[in-house]
C-alpha cells in the first residue's frame, strides 16, 4: 500500500513503456517488505533538465536513467561518481540529503552477466555495435581485460571519439562506421559480439544489427535488449550455432547494484529475474 511515508524511485527515458524495472524492483521491495515505490516516467530530452529538478523537488530517494539520456543527464546532477564520470555516462541516480549524484552499474552489471552465462572475456576480442551511454560503460569495464576491442557506430564518428576516450584511458580500442564491410572485416576473427543499441527492441522486433550471414558459429552473441527475451539477432545467433546471452542478466545485475545504493540492502536477484521473466513468458 503506497502512502505519505512510501519512498519513491523510478525510472527515466524515452521511450519507457517496455520497461520491467518497475516489475522487477517493486518485486524486491515487497519480498524484503520495503516501503518503496518504482515508477516510470516517459521524459523527453528538452524536458530533462527539468524532470531532473522535479525529482528533486519530489524528493525521490533516485531513479535510473536509460535511452536516451544517459550521457545528457550529467550536467544536470551535483556530483558524478569518478568511474561514470571517466565513463561519461549514468544509469543510476542517488539523492543524498537533496544533492543527487550520478553512478554508473551498467558495464559491472554487462561483466556479471557474461560471466554467468559461463563468458570469460579475459583475452578475447570483443566487437561492440553502438556508441552512446550503455556501450561506454561496458567498453570501459570490457577494455581492461579483454584482447582487443572494436567499437562500430552507424554515426562513424562518435565510433572514434569513444575509443579515443577510451585510448586515453589507457586502453587499447578501434572505433569506425557501422557498415556490412565493418562488420564483415571484423566479425571474422571475433570472439564476443556486443549490442548495445536499441535495434530489435519492442516493438521494432522484426530488426537486427548485424545480418545472419555474417555471424559464425564459434561467436558468443550478447545483446543488451531484454524485450523481447530473444531478439532478431539472437534467433540468428541461434540458428548459425553461436552461443546467445540475453539482456536479462544485465538487466537483473545492473539493477541490483541500483537497488543497494537507494535501499542499503542486498537485493534478492532471484526474485527479480524471476519477475522480469514472468513477465517476458507471459506468467502474470
Amino acid at each position: 500500500m503506497v502512502s505519505g511515508a512510501t519512498i519513491v524511485v523510478g525510472v527515466i527515458g524515452n521511450p519507457i513503456e517496455h520497461s520491467l524495472s518497475p516489475r522487477m524492483h517493486n518485486a524486491a521491495f515487497e519480498y524484503l517488505g520495503l516501503d518503496y515505490v518504482y515508477i516510470p516516467l516517459r521524459v523527453l530530452e528538452k524536458d530533462l533538465k527539468n524532470a531532473v529538478r522535479g525529482a528533486k523537488a519530489f524528493n525521490f530517494r533516485g531513479f535510473n536513467v536509460t535511452i536516451p539520456h544517459k550521457v545528457s543527464i550529467l550536467r544536470f546532477l551535483d556530483k558524478v561518481e569518478s568511474t561514470a564520470r571517466k565513463i561519461g555516462a549514468v544509469n543510476t541516480v542517488v539523492n543524498e540529503d537533496g544533492k543527487l549524484s550520478g553512478y554508473n552499474t551498467d558495464g559491472l552489471g554487462a561483466l556479471e552477466a557474461l560471466r554467468e552465462a559461463g563468458v570469460d572475456p579475459e583475452g578475447k576480442k570483443i566487437l561492440v555495435i553502438g556508441a552512446g551511454g550503455a556501450s561506454r560503460a561496458i567498453t570501459f569495464y570490457l577494455a581492461g581485460v579483454c584482447s582487443e576491442l572494436t567499437i562500430l557506430n552507424r554515426t562513424r564518428s562518435k565510433a572514434v571519439k569513444l575509443a579515443s576516450d577510451l585510448k586515453s584511458a589507457g586502453f587499447k580500442a578501434y572505433g569506425d562506421g557501422l557498415t556490412v564491410e565493418t562488420l564483415e572485416r571484423e566479425l571474422v576473427d571475433t570472439d564476443i559480439l556486443i549490442n548495445t543499441t536499441s535495434v530489435g527492441m519492442r516493438p521494432d522486433v522484426n530488426r537486427s544489427p548485424v545480418p545472419e550471414e555474417l555471424l559464425h558459429k564459434d561467436l558468443v552473441v550478447f545483446d543488451i535488449v531484454y524485450n523481447p527475451l530473444e531478439t532478431m539477432l539472437l534467433r540468428y545467433a541461434r540458428k548459425v550455432g553461436a552461443k546467445p546471452v540475453d539482456g536479462v542478466g544485465m538487466l537483473v545485475n545492473q539493477g541490483a547494484i541500483s537497488f543497494k545504493m537507494w535501499t542499503g540492502c542486498e537485493a534478492p536477484r532471484d526474485v527479480m529475474r524471476k519477475a522480469v521473466m514472468d513477465s517476458l513468458l507471459g506468467r502474470d
